[in-house]
């Protein structure tokens, strides 16, 4: 098979890897619109049910992605002056360009051809018998087909900004400070032994209260270092070099397509779906696409066989998570609900922030409930049971609720 995969993301270069793996045979070529090394972002993060997979299916970059990554097994809340740390499962961090580098380098060694500075514009794709649209959310492969696909886009509220910085912190880390203008908070998580990943959220009104909108990078980033001074220690936090050189404050878009393929291509990763990146999961949810879709294709001889079991099994795989995405993000535009609670049980709803249960809940009772459930094993099997269902039907009845593609690039 002749397969072209646009865009040189996790996505694309993972599944030209399994692809080669499966039969060395294959002509595959990834197309990369910016030079090597060019990428946006600082680290990402994924956890150990991922590392299981890649192991799996190819143990050679699951030990290459995995001997580059820090871990940490905590997570620490500063609430004002008030601090809270829970343990927790293993997360993993690792530092975006690198782990293009690696999966590029693994691609390469297999024989797949990667061109960087090689734009696919929507009206000449490549001449292939599989053409994998992996180049984003602002996929030009996809805008072409715009009608099939069925795309929508839900902008989410807050306004957030995704930087870096030479703090190393030891867990994944939350701080939350209270301004005149409103609260306004940050992640930070490790994904090197120098640097850090700091996002940094919060509402419009507060944004535009403390000029955040207004500012240049470098008072915007003077500002925000106060602020944070407490999960800093001194540190600076580092912009993120796009083409004007500054970092943006943006709203998180949420993706989502009627379809996922047609003809002869088929969308990968976030050119087929966005989850808000306050559960952690993109990069994670991209290689699992990728993992799907060379799954299909070497069980379905017929390629258009294996493109809609594909996009069947991948669809009904992320409505949980859509879900549990959806409410994340919601928790923190509802953060007043839950700001004032003792930092421990702030805390424990932060990780129940996924919960379809709780929005409709009291945030005490919630947490009451919650601990007991943990005690009592019938309520443990009643919540794990029930968070699911509800999760899916959400997820399910929110998706049947936009009914118009988007008209354009967002």
């Amino acid at each position: 098979m002749k397969i072209a995969c646009v865009g040189g993301g996790p996505a694309s270069l993972y599944f030209s890897i399994l692809m080669k793996r499966q039969d060395p045979s294959h002509d595959i070529t990834v197309h990369e619109r910016n030079p090597a090394g060019s990428t946006y972002g600082w680290g990402v993060t994924y956890w150990s049910e991922l590392l299981d997979k890649l192991r799996e299916k190819d143990p050679e970059t699951a030990l290459a992605i995995s001997e580059n990554s820090v871990t940490w097994n905590s997570g620490v809340a500063h609430v004002r002056d008030r601090t809270t740390v829970q343990p927790g499962d293993d997360g993993f961090g690792i530092g975006r360009r690198r782990l293009l580098e690696l999966l590029a380098e693994r691609a390469r060694a297999l024989g797949v051809r990667v061109e960087y500075e090689h734009e696919i514009t929507a009206d000449a794709l490549p001449d292939a018998d599989l053409v994998v649209a992996g180049d984003g959310v602002n996929s030009t492969v996809r805008e072409r087909y715009a009608g099939r696909f069925g795309s929508d886009i839900a902008r989410g509220r807050n306004a957030y900004i995704w930087l870096g910085t030479t703090k190393v912190h030891d867990a994944f880390t939350f701080s939350f400070q209270e301004t005149d203008h409103g609260w306004i908070w940050a992640y930070a998580y490790p994904f090197s032994h120098e640097q850090s990943t700091c996002v940094i959220e919060c509402s419009p009104k507060t944004l535009s209260g403390l000029g955040l909108d207004r500012l240049g990078e470098a008072d915007g980033l003077a500002l925000l270092e106060k602020l944070f001074a407490d999960i800093l220690d001194g540190h600076p936090l580092l912009g993120r070099a796009q083409d004007d050189g500054t970092a943006r404050w943006l709203n998180f878009r949420t993706l989502t397509n009627r379809a996922w393929h047609h003809g002869n291509v088929v969308l990968l990763g976030d050119a087929a779906h966005t989850t808000h990146y306050s559960i952690g999961a993109g990069t994670t949810l991209a290689l699992e696409d990728a993992i799907c879709l060379a799954e299909a294709l070497a069980a379905h001889p017929e390629t258009e066989a294996a493109l809609a079991a594909y996009e069947r099994r991948r669809k009904s795989e992320l409505l949980r998570l859509q879900s549990a995405a959806r409410y994340s993000a919601q928790w923190y535009e509802n953060i007043q609900r839950y700001i004032e609670l003792p930092p421990e049980q702030m805390f424990a709803l932060l990780g129940q922030r996924h919960s379809p249960l709780l929005p409709y809940v009291p945030p005490q009772l919630y947490y009451r409930l919650d601990r007991a459930a943990s005690r009592l094993e019938a309520l443990r099997r009643l919540k794990r049971w029930l968070g699911p269902k509800l999760a899916r039907t959400s997820q399910s009845r929110a998706l049947a609720g936009r009914k118009q593609p988007a008209s354009g690039r967002p």
